[in-house]
């Protein structure tokens, strides 16, 4: 090798060395420019990951009420009282019946008839008599003055004016028993009309044309004025709280709610139930049915609560739950216990935040902790 190429040898040592050199200075600008990405990515706020709301919500606070207290129980419609309208007149046919079940009656109105041509020929019968007694009597009473106007002189017998006077009330006496008897037979003939016992509603109607019926046997049963009343079985606890003339709201089944009122409560406790009756008056709408089932309600006083609607009171596994909304709009599950309901609002007996803010509606979507966004309630 000559000493000129030894020298351009030293002279391309140094230009390698110095590209080299600067190189290796790049490399951590070039490590820089990679990772400065990723530390400005990690300087960014935290709000680029936060959570999203699970729900948005609308929130109520409890709201103060005052709710009636009441006692609940069940019973029976039935008639206020039953008349029974039967037969007087013993082995008459019944020629006809002029009434059918529901009817309404007035008191005195005939109902049924009896041929009453037997009964007739008694009663004139039984005059005739009258009239025979009455002329025994008009001879006996003149025998009996003529004796009087003789006693004076002597001209008849003490004995004999005794017998005229004795013929004479005799014949009175027995004019008296055929009065009588006419007027027996006139009650009679008046049997052979079955009348109504009382204003009311015929309820029931045993009554069959051409058929002879014996005294006492019942055609008619008559609610009497029409008057219902539900027989409601109270439990003895319950009964010190019911007074006569507290409104009761009653609901038959399958009917209209309806109004009546307390009439009396009875003053003994079924042994076996354990339960009383009270017997609450009906009015006459038409509505109520003897015989039919019913609900109902006393109206007992009323009391002040914390309420909610319904719809912020969740039900899960047999418990009642409510949400509560943090200042950080998460939720807190809350279980309360429930009372009475009014309206669409519910009583909640648990003590309860009076300020704080709980979901109105959608806790079925939620779970305890979630975050929610809460929107202010629409106007109506």
């Amino acid at each position: 090798m000559t000493i000129q190429n030894h020298s351009r040898i030293a002279l391309k040592l140094p230009r390698k060395i110095q590209t080299m050199k600067t190189r290796l200075a790049a490399l951590p600008l070039l490590a820089a420019s990679l990772f400065a990405p990723v530390i400005h990515a990690a300087d960014k706020p935290a709000a680029a990951f936060a959570p999203k709301p699970s729900l948005t919500v609308t929130v109520i606070q409890p709201q103060r009420m005052d709710i009636p207290l009441s006692v609940a129980a069940n019973g029976s419609i039935t008639a206020w009282q039953e008349a029974s309208v039967g037969s007087e007149a013993q082995g008459y046919r019944l020629a006809e019946v002029r009434v059918n079940v529901g009817d309404t009656v007035k008191k005195g109105q005939v109902l049924a008839v009896f041929s009453a041509d037997m009964a007739e020929a008694e009663l004139a019968q039984g005059k005739a008599a009258i009239a025979e007694a009455e002329a025994n009597l008009a001879a006996a009473t003149a025998d009996a003055q003529r004796a009087r106007d003789l006693q004076s002189n002597g001209a008849l017998s003490a004995q004999q004016i005794n017998q005229y006077l004795t013929a004479e009330k005799t014949a009175k006496a027995r004019l008296d028993v055929q009065k009588a008897a006419a007027h027996a037979l006139q009650i009679r003939l008046n049997q052979t009309k079955v009348l109504a016992a009382d204003d009311g509603i015929i309820s029931a109607r045993n009554a069959t044309v051409g058929a002879v019926t014996p005294a006492g046997q019942e055609l008619f049963r008559l609610i009497r004025q029409g008057r219902l009343e539900w027989r409601a079985e109270v439990a003895a606890s319950d009964l010190a709280a019911i007074r006569p003339g507290q409104r009761v709201r009653i609901t038959p089944a399958g009917g209209s709610v309806i109004e009546g009122k307390v009439r009396m409560v009875a003053p003994t406790v079924d042994t076996a139930t354990r339960n009383g009756l009270v017997y609450v008056d009906l009015p006459k709408t038409g509505v109520a049915k003897a015989g039919m089932f019913a609900r109902g309600e006393f109206a007992i006083g009323g009391s002040s609560a914390f309420t909610l609607p319904q719809t912020a009171v969740l039900l899960r596994d047999g418990y009642s739950y409510v949400f509560l909304v943090h200042p950080d709009n998460k939720v807190r599950q809350l279980k309360v216990a429930v009372g009475r309901r009014l309206g669409d609002r519910i009583e909640i007996t648990t003590a309860l935040d009076a300020n704080g803010r709980y979901v109105a509606a959608g806790g079925g979507f939620l779970s305890d902790g979630d975050l929610v966004r809460v929107v202010p309630a629409p106007t109506r």
